[in-house]
């Protein structure tokens, strides 16, 4: 009955973490589309602290996307890992690419669909070798293990990261460098994670009849998870008014990505009961979709495509032949230049010893 019971909820998990990504992808556009159209009018842009987009009904419907992705990316950490749901994020990343496509005008080239073709595949052999979690079903448990001397010192240095990241690098390179904003929404995010897996588990004691309002740390990662999803919404919207859809997400999935498998495998040991092919598998998974994201975004501007693939090998052959006869020739020339120099100076040489005359060597 529990092994029934455990494929269930891997099945609600699986779908709620694929919606979420739709939603989630969908949102990116949106919210990029409406922070478009305030620059056209001439607002004040949310990358130099502006808040105009507040009055732009495509940004809080962009925002209404994202928030029902992340509700079911909510519901989703409740019913399964966290290290299945995350990777499936970067379905986001293709929804947004694609969508991209068709509505901002930023071209997916043949590289772009072949790190989507990637992407998909890393993400399902990532969710294979997904490590299993430690089970944690009360809130007494959860509480034992946000108290472990290991995650508490991963979360001080989020916490110290973030801000130096927020009060003294980002006002100097946010402008400039697409990390700074993208680092903060990433690590900040990791904590989020944690506080959403909290809270599912007071969300199902609650349901079953537990006490769960009165233990205080429903409240403090109810706290916590609004202000990390509020920085988390602020500087997502500084690096997408000022850097490109295509890039802003595929960067942020990769680092995202990481600082939760990380903030996981501390929080609940996951890769301590993992056999070794179960290791290498959800390694080689993730960086074949770093790889899919990396072809997607690095290679958006060069136009290239299955049409012009047989065309530009033609090209290069007759090039590599030019080449190589335009060389022949060349030497071909000189080795007759050279011959008739060699004999015009014997031929003066000869008419000079006729004459008499004496040239110097």
């Amino acid at each position: 009955m529990s092994q029934t019971r455990g494929k269930y909820d891997f099945c609600i998990g699986l779908v709620l973490a694929m919606s979420s990504s739709i939603f989630i992808g969908g949102s990116f556009i949106l919210k990029k589309k409406g922070l478009l159209r305030l620059a056209r009018k001439g607002s004040m842009r949310a990358g130099q602290g502006g808040h105009a987009y507040l009055k732009e009904w495509l940004w809080w419907a962009g925002l209404l996307s994202m928030g029902a992705g992340e509700v079911a990316n909510f519901a989703a950490y409740a019913f399964a890992p966290a290290t299945l749901v995350t990777p499936l994020g970067a379905l986001s990343v293709l929804v947004s690419a694609i969508l991209s496509s068709f509505f901002l005008n930023e071209k997916l080239n043949l590289h772009g669909k072949i790190g989507c073709l990637l992407s998909i595949l890393g993400s399902t052999v990532m969710v294979i070798h997904a490590p299993q979690e430690e089970e944690v079903e009360t809130l007494d448990e959860m509480s034992h293990k946000l108290g472990d001397p290991g995650f508490v010192v991963f979360a001080t240095l989020v916490v110290i990261v973030s801000l130096i990241l927020i009060c003294v690098v980002g006002p100097r390179h946010g402008q400039t460098n697409i990390l700074v904003y993208i680092t903060i929404c990433s690590v900040i995010g990791a904590l989020s994670v944690s506080c959403v897996k909290g809270l599912g588990i007071a969300i199902k004691e609650l349901f079953a009849g537990k006490p769960v309002l009165k233990h205080p740390l429903s409240w403090i990662l109810l706290l916590s998870l609004t202000v990390c999803v509020s920085t988390q919404i602020n500087y997502l919207n500084r690096a997408l008014d000022i850097f490109n859809t295509s890039i802003v997400t595929p960067i942020y999935y990769v680092i995202f990505t990481t600082s939760v498998l990380t903030c996981s495998a501390i929080l609940f040991k996951e890769w301590q009961h993992m056999a070794a092919d179960d290791i290498i598998g959800t390694f080689s998974g993730f960086l074949t979709i770093i790889v899919g994201i990396f072809l997607l975004h690095a290679f958006k501007d060069v136009n290239f495509t299955l049409a012009n693939l047989p065309l530009s090998l033609r090209k290069d052959d007759r090039a590599a032949n030019g080449t190589l006869l335009s060389t022949y020739d060349s030497f071909h020339d000189d080795e007759e230049s050279s011959a008739c120099l060699g004999e015009m100076q014997s031929t003066e040489s000869l008419s000079a010893r006729r004459n008499g005359s004496l040239s110097p060597f």
